[in-house]
């Protein structure tokens, strides 16, 4: 961790002025410099850089900080990376004493994770762009769709052949790890291994710096799903990422708005037609990351998913997105084409000019906010009425206070025929929630510290890779309140600290799950039933689980970030939280974290009676008893599976 002290003493040594200067084009305005500001769209200067302050600050996006968050926001470099940059043009050295061996091997591990995985993901995009070539099939179909050569090269499109083990010819190591890590390949439950992506045209993903990152393929054919993501790695991440936005920023800019659909393929047909400022988000919810990066590009947006009840469900949790990060400066819009067109399939059937003109006759947030909540419920009647104040009323405790917020309370209350005084004196019962995942002014998440994308420095997302350090056995304790809780020690140690010398153990997907669950929603412990603890107790492999609910339980922490500070940063649970902060997050918070969490129950439960049922057979069932216990258990199992698919399949 490089000391707050270096910080400083660097910040002191530094000319905020000179480091933007090198991006911005600043002129002299009253003691101030002023120019454009890059964070977004603007004509007029409302970027202001204070010399005297050493403080930068945007009056129309509220971008500011110091010359280290600078760099971090404009050139994407992590914290150690703005700080070394910075420490060299003065002539200072980063002091290193204060990072253990440890540490610093697992920067340097990060480092290589990140670049071999570049390698990969850049080898496979040239086979994909070779294949494109000599398929006659993938090239009819974006003919079919309109598309040219030249928007195909643009966008980096490539075909993805029929054959299982197609990138065996691009990587002379088959069995590589990293293939399996980075998405490419995958391996099967008896080590057998075939392409992630076949028979499918390819879209690369990148993130803002264009580097390739994972990609997307949509099937030509008949078949499910008619798109498939990259799996979520150390460098990819759905919820941080949105299709087509390296390409769309000279557009966006052009424009001054950036359009944001539902897939990969109305992006590039959008380009194709001449409307080059969409993106994509990637088969995910938009999450608060994703309107932060879209108010960077712009401060206007426009939604334009389907017209169909699918997309108004995606139009109506991008809203919610929106909603804490909501400025009197900025214009949100919504767009609903009629049910049956996408927006490629309507800019092509009416052209460029209609497409252009129901861009301008889009719905505003606060009409879209009103009016669906109006059409969910009876607002002739008094019940219906406050039932629509009830669902409001956390959605506007999350609108910062600005002007917006008391227009909307205002449009609300005349819509539910109530006071805007007497909608205000109900509104001000329920204290405004605070939202996680968000950075800070100085562009730190919470749980994250100065030393890199998570306290340490120590590898980001190990648990993708299915290398990550495990917990320890736990045995059932007794806390004083009388209720269970799991990994209690009679040591005396604190849960989730793990003594010296002992064994790491990997993380199943399924207990990877877990974690992320809790540690996103962290409430879900607090309403833990015994039952449940129960379950968890019997699953399999469920060790760092259970440490992370008795650490939550014993300290009352509830936050990553706290969790990280009680957590023994040397114990496998620690190691872990550390490793996952920055990206845990950043991930979207679930519409329905309890049906999540109870999905996840029956799946524990599912691989406990199959574990039971397999000790049975190795007995040989020799008897009776075990034959009875093996055809109950098959029955259970049965049970389970048709109930697992019938939640799955609503």
């Amino acid at each position: 961790m490089i000391p707050d002290s270096f910080i400083q003493d660097l910040l002191n040594r530094v000319d905020v002025a000179d480091v933007v200067g090198r991006y911005v084009q600043l002129k002299k305005g009253g003691i101030n410099l002023l120019g454009l500001c890059p964070f977004h769209n603007e004509k007029s200067p409302s970027f202001t850089v204070s010399p005297t302050k050493q403080f930068y600050h945007c009056f129309g996006c509220g971008a500011h900080g110091s010359a280290i968050t600078f760099l971090i926001e404009h050139t994407g470099a992590s914290f150690p990376e703005a700080v070394r940059t910075l420490a060299g043009a003065v002539g200072m050295t980063v002091p290193e004493e204060n990072r253990s061996p440890g540490q610093k091997a697992a920067t340097a591990r990060r480092r290589e994770e990140v670049s071999q995985h570049t390698k990969a993901l850049d080898a496979a995009q040239k086979h994909y762009l070779a294949q494109l070539r000599d398929s006659p099939a993938a090239i009819r179909y974006l003919k079919q769709r309109g598309l040219t050569g030249v928007i195909a090269k643009e966008f980096g499109l490539g075909w993805a052949s029929a054959d299982r083990q197609a990138l065996a010819k691009v990587f002379p190591h088959y069995d590589d790890p990293i293939l399996v890590e980075s998405g490419l390949v995958i391996e099967s439950e008896d080590g057998r291994r075939y392409d992630r992506f076949r028979e499918r045209v390819m879209f690369p993903i990148r993130n803002v710096k264009g580097e390739i990152v994972g990609f997307g393929g949509r099937i030509i054919g008949k078949g499910e799903p008619k798109y498939l993501n990259s799996p979520e790695t150390p460098v990819f991440s759905k919820g941080n990422e949105l299709y087509g936005l390296f390409e769309a920023r000279a557009a966006i800019r052009t424009e001054g708005c950036v359009i944001v659909v539902e897939g990969y393929m109305d992006v590039v047909g959008l380009a194709q037609l001449g409307v080059r400022n969409a993106v994509a988000t990637l088969g995910t919810a938009t999450t608060p990351t994703h309107i932060q990066k879209l108010l960077r590009a712009s401060d206007k947006i426009i939604f334009s998913f389907d017209g169909d009840s699918a997309g108004r469900r995606a139009a109506w949790r991008a809203l919610q997105a929106c909603l804490p990060l909501l400025r009197d400066d900025i214009f949100i819009r919504f767009l609903f084409l009629p049910t049956e067109h996408d927006p490629d399939s309507y800019i092509r059937e009416f052209g460029e000019e209609a497409f252009r003109a129901s861009l301008k006759e889009s719905d505003a947030l606060s009409t879209f906010f009103l009016n669906e909540l109006a059409s969910r419920h009876a607002i002739k009647e008094v019940e219906g009425r406050s039932a629509l104040v009830h669902e409001a009323r956390p959605l506007l405790a999350q609108v910062p206070a600005i002007t917006l917020k008391i227009q909307l309370q205002n449009e609300l209350a005349r819509l539910v025929q109530l006071t805007p005084e007497e909608l205000s004196q109900l509104m001000a019962q329920l204290p405004p929630p605070t939202m996680a995942g968000l950075p800070d002014a100085n562009g730190f998440r919470a749980g994250a510290d100065r030393s890199g994308s998570a306290q340490g420095n120590r590898s980001v997302d190990q648990a993708s890779r299915g290398q990550e350090p495990g917990a320890y056995e736990s045995s059932l304790g007794e806390p004083q309140s009388g209720r269970p809780v799991f990994g209690a020690r009679s040591s005396g140690r604190t849960p989730g600290v793990s003594s010296a010398g002992t064994s790491r153990r990997s993380v199943t997907p399924l207990a990877r799950r877990l974690l992320r669950l809790f540690l996103t929603h962290p409430e879900l412990i607090d309403d833990l039933g015994d039952q449940q603890l129960e379950i968890l107790h019997r699953g399999p492999n469920l060790e760092m689980v259970r440490d992370l609910i008795v650490l939550a339980q014993s300290t009352g922490a509830r936050h990553v970030g706290a969790l990280i500070q009680v957590a023994d940063p040397g114990a496998d649970l620690g190691v872990l939280l550390a490793s996952v902060a920055a990206d845990l997050m950043a991930q979207e918070t679930l519409p329905n974290p309890q049906a999540e969490w109870e999905d996840a129950v029956r799946r524990i439960e599912l691989e406990s009676l199959k574990a039971e049922q397999e000790a049975l057979i190795a007995d040989g069932l020799n008897n009776l008893q075990s034959q009875q216990n093996y055809q109950e258990l098959s029955g259970r199992i049965s049970r389970l599976i048709k109930v697992i698919e019938s939640v799955k399949a609503n």
